[in-house]
Formats: structure tokens, sequence, C-alpha cells
């Protein structure tokens, strides 16, 4: 398995994008939904990569940088037909390492309070990650979690 940086004109990852963003508009209502899409993920704050094997993409994360000690998760999201292998902390496990070699001291992210984003809580809470304040341009929304870690 690798990590690729920079592969949105993939149309695979594209496509796995794009079921991302399928899911968020049937999980959350339009006001609290977070995902970026194609273009912001392509902003000059936000750095994106993939995960392959064997040619395939398994999954993808990004890292939206808030400040010089402060990044922010975005849009993590594996395969459905991959999920329950492990992907989702070999993904956070890769992020976290990577904003340690940016000297972040602080990591968050936002995501949903339903129970579809359980599994999330539970990966985000064995990194230890805790519960927080909403962060950044965030507000308080009864439909999001927000979870920070030192690093």
């Amino acid at each position: 398995m690798e990590f690729r940086l920079g592969t949105l004109e993939n149309t695979d990852v594209q496509q796995l994008l794009n079921e991302h963003l399928l899911d968020m508009e049937k999980t959350s209502p339009p006001e609290s939904r977070h995902a970026l899409n194609l273009d912001g993920l392509k902003a000059c704050d936000v750095t994106f990569w993939s995960l392959w094997n064997d040619g395939r993409v398994l999954g993808f994360g990004a890292l939206k940088e808030l400040s010089e000690s402060h990044g922010e998760i975005k849009s993590m999201r594996t395969q459905s037909n991959a999920r329950g292998q492990g992907l989702g902390a070999k993904i956070l496990e890769f992020l976290i390492a990577q904003a340690k070699l940016r000297h972040y001291t602080t990591l968050s992210l936002e995501t949903g309070s339903m129970d579809f984003f359980k599994p999330a809580h539970r990966l985000y809470e064995r990194f230890g990650f805790e519960v927080c304040a909403p962060f950044g341009s965030y507000t308080e929304d009864p439909n999001s979690q927000f979870y920070t870690l030192k690093l």
C-alpha cells in the first residue's frame, strides 16, 4: 500500500469523493455539511493524499492548515467494500504523522454527530482525540461533533 499526494485528477479518486459527498448529503442537513468538494480539496491551504494498493484507490484524507501550529483533518474516506480492514486507522495514522512533520501542535476535525458517524468517533477516540468546542470558523451545531488532539 502506498499514499500518493494530489491525485484529485484521477477518476477513481473523484468517484470515491462523489460517494463521500453523497453520504454526507444523505446523513447531514445542508447547513451542517462541511465535507470539501473537488474544488475545496484543491485549495492552497489543503493537502490531499489517496491510499492505493495494486492500482486501486482504497481511501483518502486531507489536511487543511488553519495556522502554523493548527491543522484540520478533512474528508477522510475508505472504499465501502474495504471497510473493517484497518484502512481508516492507516489513513488517520498517516495524517497525524504528516501533521507532526509540519510541526503542528494541535490537530482538529469536525464530523457528524449522528449514528452513521459512530464508527468514526470510535476511531478518533482510539487515537487520543478528545471532544472539544468548535474551532476555526465552525459554530455550535447539534449535527456536528468536534475533536482535537494535542501533538
